[in-house]
Formats: structure tokens, sequence, C-alpha cells
């Protein structure tokens, strides 16, 4: 699913009005009664709601969304109109008039003075002040009206984009300055501030809401961010034939693990062979190869010349993908192989955990990366590496710089992990939960993703598809678990019933 930028949110408004032949008001109408509609589904008729409208479009969606509920039985509506300088959007006044219109509707048009209605935890608002459309940051009474609504405790349900948030950027605006809604309903398709985790307590849930938007407009027009869904990474899977071998699926070398540290080579590994690579080889410290062939038989295990770390990656044979870190260590001497290896490999390459360590610690390696790696740093190792960042939206906007300057494909793992690849592009993941926040998560992405390398995925491809499908595993595992229950491993185990889910449409 595109993300779009508000600006072009609004052009593709336009062209669905021309394409269907209907004005923008018909197109409000049509977003209120989607409004109406959610909040109906969740809260009885006697339940008293505040109603608060700003003097744009979003607050013609607010004042639609109240005479629509009154309509439907909802008497306990009380609806206020800010009009500070005494003048509407067209389409807003059309919906104050249609309001009017009502007997009997407890309707307040604020000019100068306010006198706030009681809001208690027992209350419903409706925050339909400001959306994608506002310049500024909330000032004066507008910001003390969120700052009031945000103490009460009622529930807030804001209409597209909480009042104060910007669709995309938010660096230097105050969250105290923001309505905080408990339900944020979007139109169509997300916005962009809602895959960072400084606006979480912001836009609290959100849910899409469809109204209509022209298809053909959307498909055709460029978008710099997507969110993965099941749909996406379906028609990218390949089949497999009937008539063919473990070596048509790729065989993977994994430099992971080190003395004590042998179930991150062990977790990689398991994630890569339940996301379909053919053969799976350790590279490891010669200490590790009694604990890794019992616990897992299908691996080959590859002795380092040393008993405790990895000293050597040298590569033997040939493999269609080689992954590194998982739980190796920073040894100097393991830097000193690292860049050796890098120097000389020749496959795709996807490096996590100890190998980003070692980067940060020499990071004139980051030279040597292959075109096309994949890095698929946390929070902690992006920062290590490429100096401290204040926040997600300034650790994205370095990420993408970042994977132009290099020609790589950076996994910023979170929430909604981004898949940053070198054109630009940003893939954001909607699988995944927070049970997935356990030790081991992440060398499990790391054998995923080069599973699919394996198999002969384009690198940005192998990404995408990895990260979706690890999320996946790791939500059919929370299924079973719980969140609080959840393992590794269990994410490494649900990672071939994910792929079947995509398959069979089951997602």
């Amino acid at each position: 699913m595109k993300i779009f930028t508000s600006n072009i949110i609004r052009e593709i408004s336009t062209a669905t009005c021309e394409a269907q032949k209907i004005n923008t008001f018909d197109l409000m109408e049509r977003a209120a009664g989607a409004v109406t509609d959610e909040i109906i589904s969740r809260f009885l008729p006697g339940q008293r709601i505040v109603v608060i409208a700003g003097p744009t479009n979003n607050g013609g969606y607010a004042l639609g969304v109240a005479r629509m509920l009154y309509e439907q039985g909802y008497k306990k509506i009380e609806v206020f109109l800010f009009n500070v300088v005494g003048k509407l959007s067209h389409d807003c006044d059309e919906e104050r008039k249609k309001l009017l219109a009502l007997d009997g509707i407890d309707f307040t048009e604020v000019k100068r003075d306010f006198q706030p209605p009681y809001l208690g935890e027992a209350d419903v608002v409706v925050d339909g002040i400001f959306g994608v459309g506002l310049k500024n940051p909330l000032q004066g009474g507008f910001k003390a009206l969120a700052t009031y609504i945000n103490d009460s405790g009622a529930y807030v349900i804001s209409i597209d984009l909480p009042s104060g948030l910007f669709a995309e950027w938010n660096e230097n605006v105050h969250h105290n300055h923001m309505v905080h809604a408990n339900l944020t309903l979007a139109f169509q398709t997300p916005k962009l501030a809602f895959f960072f985790p400084e606006n979480a307590e912001v836009v609290g849930e959100w849910k899409l809401l469809d109204i209509d938007i022209d298809e053909r407009k959307m498909k055709e027009t460029p978008s710099e961010y997507m969110m993965v869904e099941a749909r996406n990474v379906r028609p990218l899977l390949k089949e497999r034939p009937k008539f063919s071998g473990k070596r048509d699926f790729g065989s993977v070398m994994i430099f992971a693990g080190s003395a004590g540290m042998m179930g991150a080579a062990v977790l990689a590994a398991k994630g890569c062979l339940r996301s379909g690579a053919g053969l799976v080889t350790i590279h490891s410290a010669r200490v590790g190869m009694s604990s890794v062939q019992a616990c897992m038989p299908e691996v080959i295990f590859e002795p380092d010349r040393n008993e405790h770390y990895v000293y050597d990656m040298t590569i033997h044979h040939a493999h269609q993908a080689v992954a590194v870190g998982p739980g190796m260590g920073i040894n100097e001497r393991t830097i000193d192989a690292l860049e050796a290896l890098l120097k000389n490999c020749k496959s795709p390459i996807v490096l996590d955990a100890d190998a980003l360590n070692c980067i940060a610690k020499r990071p004139q390696l980051l030279s040597l990366l292959p075109t096309h790696s994949v890095i698929t740093p946390h929070i902690g190792e992006f920062d290590r590496l490429f100096g401290q960042h204040q926040n997600s939206e300034e650790r994205l906007k370095k990420a993408i710089d970042t994977a132009k300057y290099y020609n790589i494909i950076i996994v910023l793992k979170g929430h909604y992990t981004a898949t940053v690849r070198p054109s630009g592009r940003v893939y954001f993941n909607s699988s995944g939960n927070p049970g997935m926040a356990t030790a081991g998560a992440g060398d499990v992405l790391t054998g995923v993703i080069a599973a699919f390398l394996a198999q002969g995925y384009r690198p940005e491809v192998a990404a995408t598809i990895g990260v979706y499908v690890h999320g996946l595993a790791g939500d059919i595992a929370a299924a079973q678990t719980g969140e609080y229950g959840l393992l590794a491993s269990d994410i490494a185990n649900n990672c071939g019933v994910a792929i079947k889910a995509i398959i069979n449409r089951e997602v």
C-alpha cells in the first residue's frame, strides 16, 4: 500500500472528484459517513459525544459526523465550531448549514470567548479541529484546547489526523501541543507520521477507512513510501518446481557464534532453513561443533581454526548467499576476518549484530560493503554506525541518505521495520508484534533474508519479503504462546507456516 504525502493526497482527491463526477462536498459526505459508521460500531446511542470542529475541511468532516450521528438517534451530541477569524472553508460552511437545519442540535459557534464544556473519562471527543492542511504548530487558544482535551481523560477520536500533528515530519513540534487520540480514523491510506514511534502517543490506534478514492489514480501516482502487506508479498514468492533438488534453492554460508553465543548461529540457521534455503553451513568457533550439530542436524558445521572466536572468513565453496554477525563477537582478529571477507566476497551478503558492531569499531569497512549488501541494524546499532540521532525521523532520513551513498539496503528494525533501498524508497512492514522484542529475534531475521537471497531473489526484494515473513511468523507464534511467552525459536519454527499462509491467502 502506498503512503502519500499530504500534497499528493489533495491531488488524488481532486482526481477522484473529476473521475467520479462528484464535487468535494460529496467526497466530504462520504468520508463523514465512514467515520460515523465506525463510531456507531463502537458506541451506543446513549453515549455523550462532544464534537470539536475547526474552520477547514477537517472541521467539515466533524460537522458532517455530528449531523449523521444525530440523525441515527445519538441525541447526546454537543458541537463546537471554532470560527475565530470569521472564515470557514466552503465545504465546512455547507456542513454547518446542514447541521443548523436540524431541530434541537446543541451547537456553539466559537468566535471569540470560549467556555469549554465539561469533559470526563466517560465522554467521547471527536477531534476535527485541523487535519492535513495545517501549516504551523498549534498556537494560543488552539494549543490550550488541545491540552484541555488531553487532560480530560475523555476517549478521543481524531478524524484523518490528530490536530497539531503534521502528516509527514514533526521533528520540531512538541507533542504536548497536539491532540492525543485514542483512535485515529484515516482515509484510504496511512500517513507517514503514523510509522514513527515518537508519534504513537498522539496517534493511538489507527484504522483506515475506505472512501472509494480513485484506484487508478493511486496506482499511477508514484510514492517514495510503502506499507508492505501480504497482498504485496504474495506475487513476489516464486513457485517451487516439482522436479527440483536442494541445490535449486541455494546454499547459505553463515559466519556466526562464539564461545557462549552459539545459540545466535543456530537461530539464524533455523530461520534460514525454515524460509526455504536448500543448504546451510555455519562457520563458527570450534567449540560450538558438538552443540550445533546436536540441536540442528540439518546444518553443516565448518569449524574455525580458533577454539572460541571466528578468526577466518575465507569462503571455500560456492554459496549463493552469505550472512555474517549473529553472536560472533567483536574480537580484533574477528574484525580482520570480516575485512578480508568484504574485500573478497562476490555473493550477496547480509550483515547483522556483531558484524555491524565490528564495522562501528572500524568505520572504514563501510566503504568495502559490496553493492546491494543488506544490513539489519536496530536503533542502537544504527547509531553506533552512523552517529547519534535525536529521533526516528532523523534516523530514517539518515538511512535514506546512507543507502543511496553506499548503494546498500538498510533494514532499520523496529515496530514498523523500514527497509530502505538505494533508490531512496522506504518499505514499512505491517506484520509483527511487541512479543518479538526478545533475544535472538534479529538473528532469525538474518537467516530469513539470507534464505531468500540464496533462492535467487534480488537483495532489495529478499529483504522486503524476509522482513514481512519474519513478522508474520512472530504473529503466528504469538497466537500460540502469547506475546509474553514468545521465543526467537518460535519465530524461526513458524517461518515456513508464514510463507504457506501468504501463498494460500490465509492472511
